[in-house]
């Protein structure tokens, strides 16, 4: 498996060097590089890509304006110089953030998640099958094995996943699309304020789900539930 790339970069030297570490990939295949942020956008706009490696500030139009200007958006890498990232990249679910000058090892982590993330998309069509969620956190895409997950907890525009370990993520996501990302029977809503993995339910008693690490209401909306997992 390939996947077709494209680099925008209005540096010379900074595009010659995204060119040099693309070329070190087997896995990428480098359809064009544009110091042109314009042309790259009509480029984008006529052909199907899997990724593009573009530049957060350039003097016709920002990265993150010509991404969000795509009707079809790809995978997306944003390279910058600066550490303080624009938030507007974080609702277009960037892949990664590559901070200048990349380092070759970096880059190839940020390649990982990619096609990573492209062969997720291609075995589960989103339909919430395979082994692993992918959120969207701290300006990066971050991959959760469901096997790691204690319960998802909703904190009004955001969900807080609770992980093995005492670990947590806090991605902005409503509780109920976290839900369509998750297999169907193997992760419950119980509550209007969480979701438990089925298989770690210990007990339920008194409208209470007893995990190994916490106990959890149960709302009346999903006493069905209780009633099934009981039979």
């Amino acid at each position: 498996m390939q996947l077709k790339c494209v680099a925008i970069d209005d540096e010379p030297l900074a595009l010659e060097l995204m060119k040099n570490y693309i070329s070190k990939f087997p896995s990428l295949n480098l359809m064009q590089t544009f110091e042109d942020a314009i042309a790259g956008a009509e480029y984008l706009r006529n052909n199907v890509i899997d990724l593009l490696f573009i530049d957060i500030n350039m003097p016709d139009i920002t990265g993150i304006d010509l991404v969000r200007a795509l009707d079809k958006k790809p995978m997306v890498i944003f390279t910058t110089a600066y550490k303080n990232f624009a938030f507007e990249g974080f609702e277009l679910e960037a892949i990664d953030y590559l901070l200048k000058p990349i380092d070759v090892a970096r880059f190839g982590k940020a390649i990982e998640k990619a096609a990573d993330y492209h062969r997720y998309k291609n075995a589960t069509n989103g339909d919430g099958e395979g082994e692993s969620l992918y959120v969207y956190s701290e300006y990066k895409m971050v991959k959760i094995n469901h096997k790691d997950i204690e319960y998802i907890e909703s904190m009004e525009d955001y969900i807080k996943i609770h992980l093995q370990f005492d670990k947590t993520i806090l991605t902005l996501m409503p509780l109920k699309r976290v839900l369509e990302k998750l297999p169907e029977g193997r992760f419950q809503r119980i509550h209007r304020s969480y979701i438990v993995p089925v298989n770690k339910i210990i007990s339920i008693q008194n409208r209470k789900v007893k995990l190994p690490a916490i106990e959890l209401p149960v709302s009346d909306s999903y006493a069905d539930f209780v009633r099934n997992w009981m039979k």
